[in-house]
């Protein structure tokens, strides 16, 4: 099973952004995780676009964008232009899921869908299929440095047995509280991707942090 993990720019040094993409690219992370938020769907207010076209200059790993914004249907483009990889969006903030899922594949980028913690899971059943990542958080959106709820696994399960019914090969991502206590039990329970952030800019030898946690 591939192991992903996309470090949070939440966690990053803001007075210096360019280091840590240098940071990133060093490293063996396959991605960098954006959280996009506006203060309507979560209590916070994050990047926009004038800081997702800079990073592009300056990290060459994908853009993992999490966007917690309602009407995402409205900003599709502009992700895909600014320069996303993999435009992650939350189920509950859609009036019509499918319509955002279509309009991300028209702009040829990769789809994922996203869940709060209080969200049922069966809620993304019709989607399963249609996306390229399951993005559950393991915290309420909104906030980084939150503690891991550990629910989390049950839902994990709960989502590999609704993938196994629709016949769905969609990665799982997990985002919130991940650090080297629990990646490995993360790992074993079927998650691809796990999104660090304090883990990994808070921790003494980041890219150290990343291999070990690709590896524990």
């Amino acid at each position: 099973m591939k192991r992903i993990i996309s470090p949070s720019l939440l966690s990053a040094n803001f007075g210096n952004l360019q280091a840590d993409c240098e940071m990133i690219n060093a490293s063996e992370a396959a991605w960098l995780h954006i959280d996009v938020m506006d203060g309507v769907f979560v209590p916070n207010i994050s990047f926009g676009f004038p800081i997702l076209e800079a990073l592009t200059k300056h990290c060459q790993k994908m853009l993992d964008v999490h966007i917690m914004i309602v009407h995402p249907e409205k900003y599709v483009k502009r992700f895909a232009q600014a320069g996303a990889g993999m435009l992650t969006f939350h189920c509950e903030a859609a009036e019509n899921p499918q319509e955002v899922i279509d309009l991300i594949r028209a702009e040829g980028i990769q789809v994922g869908i996203s869940i709060n913690p209080d969200i049922p899971v069966s809620m993304l059943e019709p989607y399963v299929d249609k996306v390229d990542m399951v993005l559950l958080m393991s915290v309420f959106a909104g906030y980084g440095g939150q503690k891991f709820i550990e629910e989390t696994y049950e839902r994990v399960a709960e989502l590999k047995e609704i993938m196994k019914r629709k016949n769905a090969n969609c990665m799982i991502e997990i985002d919130g509280g991940v650090n080297m206590q629990n990646a490995a039990k993360l790992f074993d329970a079927g998650v691809n991707v796990l999104v660090a952030g304090s883990a990994v800019f808070n921790s003494a030898n980041p890219t150290e942090t990343i291999h070990n946690m690709l590896n524990v």
